[in-house]
């Protein structure tokens, strides 16, 4: 019995923070003080959140938003994991592609869509391609670090032993590198989704976005409320489905790893 008070704990706390901004944001709503456009009820955006979650239709658009999403970043885990593992490994590779990077990363990549719509047109491609941009760097950099954290005397004894170049970068440097592969891959997934939610409301006649704005622009809050609360549920199952893979590609680090209580 004793041992089933921790979980439970852990489970109050889980649980205590959200019930409390559901609780503030039911008494604001009835509070009178809003208007019941600005701050729907909880029931409201309920109502509005099984019917978006039963419909085909929204359904669908939630597919188009993650394909889209998932391509990009598709794009920049296979260009920025082999760019992050030549920086990592080569002082030539990190001499010639890091001004570049830390040239162009500050730049806000969104302000390139107009020219990708003016390119490629409105359709998937611009949002996918500007999804594979800004996730790109979030990985490149982290595998760069992972290449650079990788034991000398590891790849040493690898060689040593008689193991060629080729066995050692997957024998040795990839597995070395793979736990800070997935913190820029775990960085890069909401990047993925925050980019094309943000271009499906600037041109798109469909996707999350573009149900926002539509909503927005029909006065119904609490249908683009729900609209939110769908993307925020996509995004946890995203990043969940990224640390379950990473537990299980890399073990090791999480059987030595352990939370400070």
């Amino acid at each position: 019995m004793s041992g089933s008070w921790p979980a439970l704990a852990s489970g109050l706390r889980r649980v205590a923070l959200p019930v409390l901004g559901l609780i503030a944001w039911e008494a604001a709503a009835r509070s009178g003080r809003f208007s019941p456009l600005i701050v729907p009820s909880i029931a409201r955006i309920g109502y509005q959140l099984g019917v978006l979650v039963t419909q085909p239709e929204s359904l669908m658009e939630v597919w188009y938003s993650v394909a889209r999403g998932l391509g990009g970043l598709a794009l920049a885990v296979v260009a920025g994991i082999a760019l992050g593992v030549a920086m990592g490994r080569s002082a030539t590779a990190a001499a010639g592609f890091g001004p570049i990077l830390s040239g162009t990363y500050p730049i806000p990549k969104i302000a390139l869509f107009p020219i990708f719509i003016y390119l490629f047109g409105i359709g998937s491609f611009s949002k996918v391609l500007l999804v594979f941009l800004e996730c790109l760097y979030p990985i490149a950099v982290t595998t760069q670090a992972g290449g650079r954290a990788v034991s000398r005397a590891l790849v040493w004894s690898a060689a040593n032993m008689g193991a060629s170049r080729s066995r050692v970068l997957w024998g040795v440097v990839v597995p070395a590198m793979a736990p800070f592969i997935f913190a820029g891959l775990r960085i890069a997934m909401p990047i993925a989704l925050v980019v094309v939610i943000i271009t499906e409301m600037i041109s798109s006649a469909d996707g999350l976005g573009y149900l926002v704005m539509y909503s927005l622009a029909s006065f119904k809050t609490d249908r683009m409320l729900a609209v939110v609360i769908v993307i925020a549920l996509v995004g946890v199952a995203l990043d969940r489905l990224v640390v379950r893979l990473r537990d299980r590609l890399v073990f090791w680090e999480r059987l030595e790893s352990y939370y400070a209580e």
